[in-house]
């Protein structure tokens, strides 16, 4: 069994994709138990000696910070948050994000500065271990002030209520806790807010696109390479001086990945009747590159966030200071959310152009990539759903980090709507996804209008791998079913996350 030990070891998004697809368990570290346990014990301490109130620990919560709460009652003030603040709604959240969202709450309660129980947090990772997912939905989040709604959502079981995924079904958290023989947390103070201040809801989201992302980008490159040689391209526009003289990364790394990837293909090294390729095939390093560098830098700033303390109050037990801020703004997040889904709709965006043009009767290729057109409708309408896919894309694609929509009596006057902008950017990676699939559709068929020429090693053997899946397309058949095909060839093609 491997596990994954929850220690102050930067989390990488490789880590991540490795604890979520082999099935790996958690556990808390000797040395994040220690720091757990110390501030607890120093909350535990100076809530004895406190007299000042301190925000959420002995006070109520957004406007209502001026309440004051007696010590009798911390515990239910930390369990009425919890329930009340369980206000998510709409679609189920994906399986694989809520285990993102238990692992990275974990990682954030690990490093101490939190207030939480050694027993709260242990609960989280029985549940992950145990595969008992709590339903969390979909909508209910400003992206500030934490992801409240989801959060609180997720939190449920550990109190014995709401509803957990377990063995297939939704079944009541109270009986999965029976069976296991689990009693129900009592919250502490501090401990509730801890629990449901926090971005892992949008955390959990982006990473789990950004995992899509790396993948999706370089099967873009991949796919991309197979339409240009299908096409009778030209390489010269990916030589690397062209690129180097523009110093884009992101550019000069995807003009690189296609001169490897076309190396060796009898058609790239044919001699060429046209002077020039359309800008979806020529400008490929350029279009797929800034994508790249978008996705990269988005990747940094997440990479700090998963790695970070995000609820609030903040406690700092060797300086002896409890600080009400702002770690749970989810503005970072919502900004490079919005940019992610812009770089993912380009790629799909250019890669439908692709497809548009390699049925267009051009270069020796047949209209609508069938033998007998007229007769055959051929590959006429899988571009017509490319183009629905991809203009729905572009609408998504509307900034939800520019809006903001006061809250909570005034007290909560700004926040993020990071939490729309990355339910907004899986939608857009999904897109992406099917669209990919189509274009490799096409140029899988166009490809084989080519024979007996062939293209690379490395483009050869990849497209027998579709085959396995797909057929060349003689004459008109059911078509949805193929790109169902499609897309589930790329979904379980392998492709290393670094």
């Amino acid at each position: 069994m491997n596990t994954h030990y929850i220690s102050s070891e930067t989390l990488t998004f490789a880590r991540v994709n490795e604890i979520i697809t082999k099935g790996y368990k958690l556990a808390l570290s000797d040395d994040a138990k220690a720091r757990i346990q110390k501030c607890r014990d120093y909350l535990d301490k100076k809530m004895e000696t406190q007299e000042t109130p301190i925000y959420g620990i002995t006070t109520g919560f957004g406007s209502l910070c001026n309440h004051s709460i007696s010590k009798e009652d911390l515990s239910t003030l930390q369990k009425n948050l919890v329930m009340s603040h369980a206000c998510g709604t709409g679609e189920y959240v994906p399986k694989e994000i809520i285990r993102i969202m238990i692992l990275l709450k974990v990682q954030s309660l690990s490093y101490g500065n939190s207030g939480v129980q050694v027993v709260t947090v242990q609960r989280l990772i029985d549940f992950f271990n145990n595969d008992v997912l709590p339903v969390v939905y979909n909508q209910g989040s400003l992206g500030a002030s934490g992801d409240l709604a989801p959060l609180a959502n997720l939190m449920l079981p550990l109190l014995g209520l709401g509803e957990v995924h377990y063995k297939g079904e939704i079944v009541p958290a109270e009986v999965v806790m029976n069976e296991f023989g689990w009693e129900p947390i009592t919250l502490q103070s501090k401990e509730g807010l801890a629990l449901l201040n926090g971005t892992q809801f949008m955390s959990s989201y982006g990473t789990y696109v950004l995992l899509k992302a790396f993948r999706l980008s370089y099967l873009a490159d991949l796919i991309g390479a197979v339409s240009l040689d299908a096409f009778d391209g030209r390489i010269e526009p990916f030589y690397d001086q062209v690129h180097q003289i523009r110093h884009h990364e992101g550019q000069i790394k995807t003009a690189e990945r296609f001169r490897n990837l076309l190396k060796g293909s009898e058609l790239i090294a044919r001699e060429k009747k046209h002077v020039q390729d359309p800008y979806s095939f020529r400008c490929i390093p350029q279009v797929h590159g800034a994508s790249k560098d978008a996705i990269k830098y988005v990747a940094s700033v997440f990479l700090n966030e998963i790695n970070a303390v995000t609820d609030n109050p903040t406690i700092f037990p060797d300086e002896d200071l409890v600080i009400s801020a702002g770690n749970f703004h989810g503005q970072p997040l919502a900004i490079t959310l919005d940019f992610l889904a812009i770089a993912m709709a380009e790629l799909g965006n250019i890669s439908e152009r692709r497809v548009y043009q390699l049925i267009g009767g051009k270069r020796e290729l047949p209209s609508f990539l069938v033998a007998e057109p007229g007769l055959n409708s051929g590959f006429m309408i899988p571009q017509y759903a490319a183009a629905s896919i991809v203009s729905q894309s572009k609408q998504l694609c509307a900034p939800a980090s520019v809006d903001s929509i006061e809250s909570s009596q005034g007290q909560e006057d700004h926040v993020s709507m990071g939490a729309n902008a990355a339910t907004k950017a899986l939608r857009v990676a999904d897109n992406l996804e099917r669209v990919l699939a189509i274009e490799l559709f096409n140029a899988a068929q166009a490809l084989d209008f080519r024979r007996p020429l062939k293209s690379s090693e490395a483009i050869e053997e990849f497209v027998a791998e579709y085959r396995k899946e797909v057929e060349f397309v003689k004459t008109d058949k059911v078509m949805y079913t193929e790109i169902a095909k499609s897309v589930n060839f790329l979904q379980n093609y392998n492709v290393e996350i670094q």
